[in-house]
């Protein structure tokens, strides 16, 4: 995978649609977004894509940034034919729609930013985590991931540990560079896109304190929502509520904005 380059994809949805794309996390695949397919799917056409290294995404011959990985999603938007879309991502997916909406403003017609940040921590513990993921696999960070992800009640973790268990060591490795270098939180009165936040009550590795609240503040007239029993894969953890708030949010800003 060259940096910049269209990442694989799936599209679901009525033809014709508005186009809604959807990010996933460090770690999982597309299919971290099947929670809310049948929901989005009624209105939408629902763009997905992997990660490099990850789902069906081969790994990349090369660093990049998450700037790079925006760029890619501009190609893969032009490849397709569709000038603005509307975009939703978790966590680092939601890094990229940050990305995207800063180097591409025209193209976002409205964002959502889940369990992200505008910068992930000091790059100090992402370098480590990639020195240990291409020293050891992934192995290591799958086995706690379930404890980084949901709360200690959620009994449905195995499909996304298995996920994660799947993806390309180097793809995960590059991954976590990419985050060790992240920092929008100087850029964030820039973005324009109409921006919905959403947060885990519970999110460990993103806590809506310093994460959430963070952007919410940053960004002009965004809108926040906590909610209440979910960890850092809140779309899975509350389907329902991270459900309904999205495609609020995208419904609305449709109507006030067109797609």
């Amino acid at each position: 995978m060259t940096p910049g380059r269209p990442p694989r994809h799936r599209l679901d949805g009525p033809a014709g649609a508005p186009v809604v794309v959807l990010g996933p996390s460090l770690g999982t695949s597309m299919d971290l977004w099947l929670p809310q397919l049948p929901a989005l799917t009624r209105t939408w056409r629902v763009l997905r894509y992997d990660l490099p290294g990850h789902g069906n995404q081969p790994p990349p011959d090369g660093p990049f940034t998450v700037e790079d990985l925006a760029d890619g999603i501009t190609r893969l938007l032009d490849d397709l034919g569709v000038d603005r879309a509307a975009y939703a991502g978790v966590s680092l997916g939601g890094a990229v729609g940050t990305a995207l909406a800063l180097r591409a403003p025209d193209r976002v017609a409205a964002l959502v930013l889940c369990c992200t940040s505008p910068r992930f921590g000091g790059p100090g513990p992402w370098r480590e985590r990639a020195a240990l993921v291409r020293r050891e696999g992934v192995g290591p960070v799958a086995d706690t991931a379930a404890g980084r992800w949901f709360t200690p009640s959620f009994t449905g973790a195995d499909p996304y540990v298995a996920m994660l268990r799947a993806t390309d060591p180097e793809g995960y490795a590059a991954c976590c560079d990419a985050l060790a270098e992240f920092d929008a939180t100087e850029r964030l009165a820039e973005i324009s896109a109409p921006t919905l936040v959403i947060a885990g009550a519970q999110d460990m590795p993103t806590p809506p304190d310093g994460h959430a609240r963070r952007l919410a503040a940053g960004i002009p007239d965004a809108r926040l929502t906590i909610i209440d029993g979910a960890g850092h894969l809140a779309n899975v953890e509350k389907p329902g509520p991270v459900t309904g708030a999205i495609t609020e949010h995208l419904d609305r800003t449709r109507k006030e904005t067109g797609p």
